[in-house]
């Protein structure tokens, strides 16, 4: 995890006791802090010196735009306990206010541990990205457009969000309203963005900052619920589902073209799934950016969904299905017949190998790229899949295994080259 030389062997034995076919995130919660902690201890007791990512020193200095917000924000955090913010003394209860108080030695010296664990990783994610690149790999990355409310995102800037900008309490919240995931919608609960004041106050330099961050990690990214730069839904604060709300108006082409403008070379891609209006889809072509198709959302109705192959334009992602959507064998087994036989029909196929029937129908598409969920390509039930939407619990802990990788390279991997070949994908 560490990966500096600052563990000693009984923080990497307890590394090694992670499970194998699932992230147990409680178990990681309680293990890897003490770990983390005593690296830090370790190479502050040798003055940061003979660290492997270059001078600590100097990363501090680099991104301390973010960095030194993000390190207070967690010290204090752990400081009071793990509450959330808007429950801290309210000298504490923002940057503002906090960077002006005497602080105890004790929340400098945590806010100095969690700059380090971002240069470990940033050093780590930095040899990743390398090594894709010398193998001619391009990684892409994801923005959610929204942050927690318990974040330093908000806590450094509440000015950017709707907020009581006194006592911190939203004005309303983010969430879709009842769709194909979820008859009360989704109700996601994060704050929204005071988008006025983002674009008047300084021409949208928050996202643009977060944005180029992104791509400091990554090649290209993808723009979570893009829609909500069109028209994001409402609720008010106090809602418990997300049946209630208003579409309100988001900053729309204005902020696209601001980001093309302080990032001429930015690879975008939208994430335009859901229940869309023309405008969502105005906006995505008029900035030029490729969207999202998914082959589970194509049948059991008639010829003209936009998601059925044949619909497909070139200027677009074609996935079988998104960590959102159940994998493609899980997807088929709870299908109604009718979409069952409309998907034998359409492919031609008798459906035992549904998951590779859909692979060759990415493959096949006129869309540009075909991007596909590793659990597909291992041909996995429903039990592997990444997310349920509107549900909280239980979600990303499904991982591939070695022997998975393995037996899929000894396997599958000669046909998935073919129809690379054939559909000039390679």
């Amino acid at each position: 995890m560490v990966g500096c030389g600052l563990l000693v062997a009984q923080d990497l034995d307890e590394l090694r006791k992670l499970p194998r076919d699932r992230v147990d995130y409680g178990w990681l919660y309680v293990t890897k802090w003490p770990v983390l902690f005593r690296a830090h201890a370790q190479a502050k007791a040798q003055g940061f010196r003979g660290l492997p990512y270059g001078d600590f020193a100097a990363f501090r200095r680099e991104h301390a735009s973010w960095l030194d917000g993000y390190g207070l924000f967690l010290a204090l955090k752990d400081h009071h306990g793990g509450k959330a913010w808007w429950q801290w003394p309210a000298e504490h209860r923002f940057l503002a206010s906090a960077q002006k108080c005497a602080l105890p030695a004790s929340v400098q010296e945590r806010a100095e541990a969690h700059a380090f664990f971002q240069y470990l990783f940033f050093g780590q994610w930095a040899r990743v990205r390398a090594a894709a690149k010398t193998r001619g790999i391009q990684l892409i990355g994801d923005a959610p457009i929204f942050v927690a409310r318990d974040s330093a995102d908000v806590w450094s800037r509440p000015d950017l969000f709707q907020l009581d900008q006194k006592t911190g309490e939203p004005l309303a919240v983010a969430g879709v309203p009842p769709d194909y995931f979820s008859a009360d919608g989704q109700l996601w609960g994060n704050p929204l963005y005071a988008w006025e004041t983002h674009a008047e106050a300084d021409g949208f330099a928050w996202w643009i900052t977060r944005l180029r961050a992104n791509f400091a990690l990554c090649d290209v990214v993808r723009i979570d619920h893009f829609r909500a730069f069109d028209t994001y839904w409402s609720i008010p604060a106090d809602a418990r589902t997300a049946k209630n709300g208003q579409w309100k108006q988001g900053p729309g082409l204005a902020f696209f073209q601001a980001v093309k403008a302080a990032l001429p070379d930015a690879k975008l891609i939208a994430e335009d799934l859901g229940d869309l209006f023309d405008s969502v889809r105005e906006l995505r072509d008029a900035c030029g950016l490729p969207g999202m198709t998914i082959l589970q959302f194509a049948f059991g109705g008639d010829g003209t969904n936009l998601y059925l192959p044949h619909n497909l334009v070139a200027n677009a992602i074609v996935y079988p299905g998104t960590h959102d959507n159940n994998t493609t064998r899980g997807w088929y087994a709870a299908a109604s017949e009718k979409e069952r036989d409309h998907v034998r029909r359409y492919l031609r196929v008798d459906g035992r190998e549904i998951a590779w029937d859909f692979i060759r129908s990415a493959y096949g598409a006129v869309s540009r790229l075909a991007i596909v969920p590793m659990q597909d390509l291992l041909g996995l039930d429903g039990a592997a899949r990444f997310n349920t939407p509107g549900v909280a619990a239980g979600n990303w802990q499904w991982r591939y295994s070695r022997e998975q990788l393995a037996a899929l390279r000894s396997g599958s991997a000669a046909y998935l080259r073919e129809l690379g070949e054939l559909y000039h994908r390679a």
